[in-house]
């Protein structure tokens, strides 16, 4: 059974950027800035529900683990049935989570919200991308792109203060039940503003053999890397966790390959792998994911170092973010004039740097402060436009969801890793300044390969190449 791929959306009023636009913005606004105010959030709700610190981290590894399947899913129905109806469901289950979690009675009603949430925000980013792929026009993708990432930036900002804002005036609820308008706003506009596609043809079935197995390598991969720094199961429940993650993703790949040879649609198409420009792509944004997962540690150096109080330390990271920002709206709209190859190797050029600055320890304050703005800059480029740019240009129009999905699935992969490697290496260094330091060189050097991976992209690489010629 096949289906012929689906129209791309014309480029007329209904998908007007000026419309377009600020319902994806603004979703992903939302979902950017919920992960931005947990962080604050965790020290009231470890008081009101009596959780332990181990506890709280559940509420971030059950958000990852229903997240990351979300987004492969989403991705898929996304491909089959249209971006519209995704993009408005993923935004509508983000909404019913934060809502379950403003009236959560106690603790396993919250993790229950957070996975709702998890769900719901696997889907928005990689369809909003999706959705910039197919209605804006080459010319444009690049600096819309960019807004993506400048977003993020933003929600990193503003969040942490209006966290601590909303708990002083009101209470922690509020800093859910705040996305209740939002998603309200977005799914209103969106009904009428996100472009909807046509297709002929009967659908293959949905590929549930591929989901249940995406789901448990996912979440095997997950729990055994957030997992393995647990003192109580960590050290014994890890390695099998791993093991059975790489004993999955054989029987994943066998499954989806006897999908594509009966003609239907897989949840995880194997045709983009055969692309090189796809695999090196795949392969940077999880270089993306630790590079941009590592600025975790970078307050703990400038309090263990630099004595500066707790209370304060994220102020010392303003500038960073700042920078951040900057960088993804820069490299937006550097991307058509210098190609995503420049820019990208421009983005781990900076991150190398940066790192490896921060870690010296000759430096005063002021020139840890400066060595973090390269971080800064170097995040927002390559977590920016490049890397979704060659994913949509070189994935066919009916797998440019799943093309998405992948790259917020590898970014996510790196950025668990990295907070697990950072943390080991600082602890086998005897922890302290000194260990900390020792593990950003690490993520520096690590940088620095990823620069030279990134030297087997195609040079000023424009255009989707058939994947029939293996890229």
């Amino acid at each position: 059974m096949s289906t012929a791929p689906p129209k791309e959306a014309p480029k007329d009023a209904t998908a007007a950027p000026r419309r377009l636009m600020p319902v994806l913005l603004t979703g992903v606004f939302m979902a950017a800035l919920d992960t931005a105010v947990i962080a604050p959030a965790i020290p009231v709700l470890r008081e009101s529900f009596g959780l332990s610190i181990r506890d709280a981290g559940l509420l971030m590894v059950v958000f990852i683990l229903f997240s990351l399947p979300s987004t492969a899913l989403m991705a898929n129905l996304g491909d089959r049935h249209g971006r519209r109806p995704v993009y408005l469901v993923s935004v509508a289950l983000f909404a019913l989570g934060s809502l379950v979690i403003a009236l959560s009675p106690n603790f396993a009603t919250l993790l229950v919200g957070r996975a709702i949430q998890g769900m719901g925000g696997g889907g928005i980013i990689p369809t909003a991308s999706a959705v910039i792929g197919d209605a804006l026009p080459p010319a444009q993708r690049g600096r819309a792109l960019g807004l993506i990432g400048a977003i993020y930036g933003m929600a990193f900002v503003l969040g942490p203060p209006l966290a601590a804002l909303l708990m002083v005036v009101a209470s922690w609820h509020w800093i859910f039940l705040l996305n209740l308008p939002i998603a309200a706003v977005v799914m209103a506009l969106g009904l009428r503003a996100l472009p909807a596609q046509q297709r002929r043809g009967a659908l293959p079935p949905l590929d549930w053999t591929g989901i249940v197995l995406v789901f448990a390598l996912l979440a095997s991969l997950v729990l055994g890397i957030t997992r393995s720094a647990d003192p109580v199961v960590g050290a014994t429940l890890w390695p099998w966790l791993l093991a059975a993650a790489a004993l999955l993703l054989p029987l994943l790949v066998a499954a989806e390959r006897a999908v594509e040879r009966r003609a239907g649609r897989p949840m995880i198409p194997l045709v983009l792998f055969r692309n090189r420009q796809l695999r090196v792509t795949y392969l940077l944004t999880a270089g993306a994911g630790f590079g941009m997962g590592s600025v975790i540690f970078l307050t703990s150096i400038a309090t263990q170092a630099y004595g500066v109080d707790r209370a304060q330390g994220g102020f010392v990271l303003l500038p960073m973010v700042l920078c951040s920002m900057l960088g993804s709206v820069a490299s937006g709209r550097l991307l058509n004039r210098l190609g995503a190859r420049s820019v990208i190797l421009a983005g781990f050029a900076l991150l190398g740097i940066g790192y490896g600055a921060s870690a010296w320890p000759g430096f005063a304050l002021w020139g840890f402060i400066a060595a973090t703005m390269p971080v800064g800059l170097g995040v927002g480029v390559v977590v920016g436009g490049a890397l979704r740019t060659i994913a949509i240009d070189e994935a066919p129009l009916e797998q440019r969801g799943a093309a998405q999905g992948l790259v917020n699935i590898f970014t996510s992969v790196g950025t668990l890793m990295s907070a697990t490697v950072i943390g080991a290496v600082a602890d086998f260094a005897g922890g302290g300044a000194p260990g900390l330091r020792l593990a950003y060189a690490g993520v520096a050097a690590v940088m620095l390969v990823m620069l030279l991976a990134a030297l087997a992209l195609r040079p000023a690489a424009a255009g989707r190449q058939a994947l029939s010629h293996g890229g």
